[in-house]
């Protein structure tokens, strides 16, 4: 028998196998053990989560002999007909090759049959998203009144390209990038039962280079079982997948940091004659960067995406700056971008080398600014010395002389200036207020469904922007997000690409594009509570306007009826309202 891939050799054949995903599992075990199962489901994540094994789990669990607690026997003829994909009664559709009408209105005819050997006849759409709006609508009324005994499982990685009306005769379940420390349980847990040796820290380049999909991870590690004639090590790993060793990441970083411009250019020049890639190395350098950042501040490992926890990544913590490293990721972010349009990456990345080492430190660029600024507040600290003795002197005297009614006024000093460098992001609250005065709850309701599939969606540099994002008001054109931090709230709300990027996917999802309002986490109460002031103040002056041209109006008619009574006298006048 010729050989099969890992990722289908070690297709998950229980909910319990199934890496990374047990909030969809645990549901749907217990659907199928409390009998609640529905006629219509969309499984919808990223590549290589564990959607269409799930969906062939739950056809074997709904079809199986002797179910146990909601998972299939797997030993059952109906649960190996079903592995083996021969059993007639459960489909599988690969829907990018069957998009079209006449092939949904061939399934809508053949549902009408009962089973001929389960008891329930399963379709799987594999990437119904491929689906032409014909083909939709087609598949529109047997989803709303579909035949007894007939389940859809409709699978995707875009769900945002279904219509609603298909989306709203579904239970949805979202599969969710798997984590690296599941990735890398799974992993170990192959690699025993072959009996082949690896290295801890192998699984873990592995496992970040997969991204979240289980899939891409045994793929990975099928190739390096191959490339290292039976053995999993980690120089091996780093050759197929392109990356480079948290040792060399560590010194490329420390040279920009020491501005070692001599150092930064041959590490750089020795990562590409070991051939890695030029887009790969950007964002790793962009990764590791934010790695940086997010251990400086939580000190969690667990949040960490491409580096481990070891004496010389918790020094490089301690020592660097934040706002140099927030000029790395600048940097190299800028970088990827001219990369797109050019075919001389290596060019763009020695420059952006040679700019990394010329990032100016704190200490450097102020030392003789920082000594005038001291030696200016000692004189004036003399001064308002000097002064505080002469009133000192001043009030004495006037208590001999009983001028206990004078009052002595300090000479006022303007506050001193925020130390150079500290940046404070100044909210934009007239664009904030528009979005609130239209904001709704169902607007609000909308976005937080799309903000993980939106974020998914962008790209490495602007999803190190956008992960700490929330949501916190929407009106039907307008959004206003929340950041942890003042410097990415910038940085969201002056990159244009940024904008775009999120304009152009809300345009795709609910059909108009928004505009994107930034405010700091820890200011956004006192924003919405000024809005609110704001709102009550309109209302009361309203009511004052209104409430004064009532009394003139009262006082017109009075001054009227006083010179009818003087005309033609009171008992001639009678008022009517």
């Amino acid at each position: 028998m010729s050989y099969q891939a890992l990722y289908r050799v070690w297709r998950p054949q229980q909910f319990k196998d199934v890496a990374g995903q047990e909030a969809v599992t645990r549901t749907l075990k217990n659907a199928l053990s409390h009998g609640n199962t529905s006629h219509a489901y969309l499984f919808s994540g990223p590549r290589g989560t564990g959607k269409t094994s799930a969906a062939k789990i739950f056809a074997k669990a709904m079809n199986c002999k002797n179910p146990k607690d909601g998972e299939p026997c797997n030993e059952c003829d109906l649960c190996r007909s079903i592995t083996q994909g021969k059993l007639g009664d459960v489909i599988e559709i690969d829907a990018a090759s069957n998009n079209g009408v006449e092939e949904i209105r061939d399934i809508r005819e053949k549902a009408n049959y009962a089973p001929t050997e389960a008891e329930y006849k399963v379709y799987i759409i594999d990437e119904v998203h491929m689906l032409s709006m014909g083909a939709f609508n087609a598949l529109l009324k047997t989803l709303e009144e579909p035949p007894m005994n007939v389940v859809f499982i409709l699978a995707t990685t875009e769900p945002h390209k279904i219509p609603l009306t298909i989306i709203s005769r579904t239970q949805r379940f979202d599969f969710r990038r798997i984590s690296a420390q599941d990735i890398i349980r799974r992993m170990t847990y192959i690699l025993n039962e072959k009996n082949v040796e690896f290295d801890p820290d192998a699984l873990m380049s592995i496992a970040k280079a997969a991204e979240g999909g289980m899939r891409d991870a045994l793929s990975i590690l099928d190739q390096v079982i191959s490339f290292s004639d039976g053995s999993v090590t980690l120089d091996d790993t780093l050759r197929i997948t392109g990356s480079i060793t948290q040792d060399l990441m560590i010194d490329y970083i420390s040279a920009a940091l020491n501005h070692d411009t001599e150092k930064g250019l041959g590490l750089l020049h020795q990562m590409m004659q070991e051939g890695k890639d030029a887009n790969r190395l950007v964002e790793d350098v962009i990764l590791f960067s934010r790695d940086i950042l997010i251990y400086q501040k939580t000190k969690d490992e667990n949040l960490l995406k491409m580096s481990k926890v070891d004496e010389r990544f918790s020094e490089l913590t301690v020592n660097a700056q934040p706002e140099k490293i927030y000029d790395i990721i600048k940097i190299m972010n800028q970088t990827q971008q001219e990369m797109r349009t050019s075919t001389h990456a290596e060019v763009y990345l020695e420059v952006a080398t040679v700019r990394l080492a010329q990032i100016k430190s704190e200490p450097v660029v102020t030392t003789q600014s920082e000594v005038k600024k001291d030696t200016d507040e000692s004189q004036e600290i003399q001064s308002l010395k000097n002064k505080l003795k002469q009133m000192q002197k001043a009030i004495e005297q006037m208590q001999k002389n009983g001028s206990d009614s004078e009052t002595v006024r300090a000479p006022k000093r303007k506050t001193s200036r925020k130390a150079a460098g500290q940046t404070v992001f100044k909210v934009n609250t007239h664009q904030v207020f528009g979005i609130l005065k239209q904001a709704t709850r169902n607007d609000l309701a909308k976005l937080k469904d799309v903000w993980p599939d939106l974020i998914n969606a962008l790209s490495t540099s602007q999803k190190a922007i956008m992960n700490t994002s929330k949501p916190v008001a929407a009106s039907p054109h307008g959004l206003v997000v929340t950041f942890d931090y003042d410097i990415l709230c910038e940085r969201a709300a002056n990159d244009t690409f940024l904008i775009d990027a999120v304009g152009d996917y809300l345009e795709k999802v609910i059909g108009h594009r928004a505009e994107l309002a930034t405010v700091p986490s820890d200011k956004w109460m006192d924003v919405r509570q000024a809005y609110i002031d704001q709102m009550k103040n309109e209302n009361g002056n309203q009511e004052e306007s209104t409430k004064q041209e009532e009394t003139k109006e009262t006082d017109e008619v009075d001054a009227v009826v006083s010179e009818a009574v003087n005309l033609f006298g009171k008992e001639n006048v009678t008022i009517a309202d």
